[in-house]
């Protein structure tokens, strides 16, 4: 056979986001896009802050030489400062460059962690629903997924997470903003947190980390915001990207930060330049780099993303859809009327309503619908949710 049997098997478990995915482009081609209603991909639908086109202008306008070059591992100095800099505005701990490692988007900066840290057999807690891909990501670094429930509306289950720890207890990996619930994890909940991984770092005799996946924290409602985990735990990594809050999820970049307070700071710095160059990320592109130095604190229009989550909730609360408000991100996790979710999601599929069953995010009896799209998609699938929900009612 051509591919491994591991990766045979990955593909046959591969993420239900592309699977829907693939069989919206067919349904497009076949009755023709204006009458599909793709809430599959979290592929932000707003174009980027028209700051990013000015300097982006400017930067290939720049005629020095190098420009296009490799430069450390960690990234550009400057943009490590600047990115340093930014997290100097909302958290306890002060960082300088050494602390941030520029990465191939969050996605990158997540392996790169994780290759970092983990020893074969190391176990990392994620609270579900959860990005499933992140068990892939494990798999590749010979890290074990420890999957832990969360309360009915999506907040944290300390008492679970505990429950969960054991002799080979690296990690806890959380999402906040979460993919795809929306739930913003609160102050109160973190430090609960970071006082149970104190606690259990000190029994075991060796820290678990607290790595926070935070690509939509700017894309935030109702004048939440969200909260340090740096300043509720000092064995914490920061993984982000600027594919969400800049539209520029195809530029792949991000970034690493860790918390200037970690024990070995320098072992694990190292580490991270390390990971990065090895896995084949060798570094985060260079225009990228110099670009998003520029906008870190720009971000499309949060208040267009929060019209488009208000319309559509409006309109699923009038069908009777029962769901938790999302209180960031693009996404809403609705129950289902039924308890097999694939069946449900199949009948929005016959209306040419296409979102992703909540099975393919650990969250089964839930869907999830990606609101990063036209208001006129969401306004034109209103009658198909309707019809639907309608069927399953009676």
């Amino acid at each position: 056979m051509s591919a491994s049997e591991k990766i045979q098997s990955a593909i046959e478990k591969s993420s239900w986001i592309r699977k829907m995915f693939e069989q919206g482009n067919q349904m497009k081609k076949q009755y023709g896009a204006e009458n599909v209603f793709d809430f599959s991909l979290g592929n932000p639908n707003l174009e980027p802050p028209p700051r990013f086109k000015e300097i982006l202008l400017e930067l290939v306008k720049d005629a020095s030489p190098g420009r296009h070059g490799y430069m450390p591992n960690a990234g550009f100095e400057e943009t490590r400062e600047a990115v340093a800099d930014y997290l100097n505005t909302f958290n306890r701990p002060r960082f300088s460059s050494d602390e941030i490692v520029m990465s191939v988007g969050a996605g990158g900066g997540l392996n790169v962690v994780l290759k970092t840290i983990l020893n074969p057999g190391d176990e990392v807690i994620i609270p579900c629903p959860y990005f499933v891909e992140y068990n892939f990501y494990l798999d590749t670094h010979q890290g074990v997924p420890r999957i832990v429930s969360t309360k009915p509306d999506f907040s944290l289950d300390i008492d679970a997470i505990s429950d969960a720890v054991t002799q080979k207890t690296k990690a806890v990996l959380i999402n906040s903003p979460n993919n795809p619930t929306g739930r913003v994890y609160p102050e109160a909940a973190l430090n609960k947190l970071g006082n149970l991984l104190e606690h259990h770092s000190g029994k075991l005799g060796h820290p678990i980390y607290l790595i926070s996946d935070e690509p939509y924290r700017k894309i935030v409602y109702d004048g939440i915001k969200v909260p340090s985990i740096f300043d509720a735990y000092k064995e914490s990594f920061l993984v982000t990207s600027f594919s969400k809050d800049l539209s520029l999820p195809g530029e792949r970049i991000g970034y690493v930060a860790a918390n200037p307070e970690i024990t070995d700071k320098e072992m694990l710095i190292a580490g991270l330049i390390l990971s990065n160059r090895i896995l084949g990320y060798v570094n985060a592109p260079a225009l990228m780099q110099r670009a998003v130095s520029h906008l870190l604190e720009e971000s499309v229009d949060i208040s267009l993303y929060q019209k488009k989550r208000d319309v559509l909730c409006d309109g699923l609360a009038s069908f009777g859809y029962d769901f938790i408000k999302p209180e960031g991100a693009f996404y809403l996790f609705p129950k289902t009327p039924i308890a097999d979710d694939v069946a449900f999601v199949a009948a929005l599929q016959a209306e040419r309503i296409l979102p992703v069953p909540g099975s393919g995010f650990g969250g089964p009896g839930h869907f999830r619908i990606a609101y990063c799209v036209s208001d006129e998609v969401i306004e034109n699938a209103m009658p198909g949710f309707e019809k639907v929900m309608k069927r399953y009612r009676k």
